[in-house]
């Protein structure tokens, strides 16, 4: 069992995923950083593939903002999120979340 798990997902009027653990904290992250992060196979390989020496170039569609279509849990272990830009085969592990979380000051 998971010592600190989700209880609440949100989004923000700010293109943004809000998460609320079970310890009370609350975690914001921007959906685009998110899409920037997906971890499966194919965005793994391209981003260590493309290194680039000038600037990117980027396309109509990665200027518009970016939605999350559809979030659903995978196991008890992550969630398969659907972006709008079409892309929906990476697995966001909650492991992954809780790491990003800043750590408990004691007080």
């Amino acid at each position: 069992m998971l010592e600190t798990y989700p209880v609440e997902l949100n989004r923000t009027a700010d293109f943004g995923l809000q998460i609320v653990w079970s310890d009370g904290r609350q975690q914001s992250m921007p959906i685009r950083w998110l899409r920037d992060q997906c971890p499966c196979a194919h965005c793994r390989e391209k981003s260590m593939a493309s290194r680039p020496t000038g600037l990117p170039i980027l396309s109509a569609a990665e200027l518009m903002p970016i939605e999350i279509l559809g979030m659903q849990p995978v196991g008890n272990y992550g969630f398969h999120l659907q972006f709008s830009d079409g892309h929906a085969s990476g697995i966001y592990t909650i492991e992954w979340f809780r790491e990003l979380l800043p750590p408990i000051s004691p007080t």
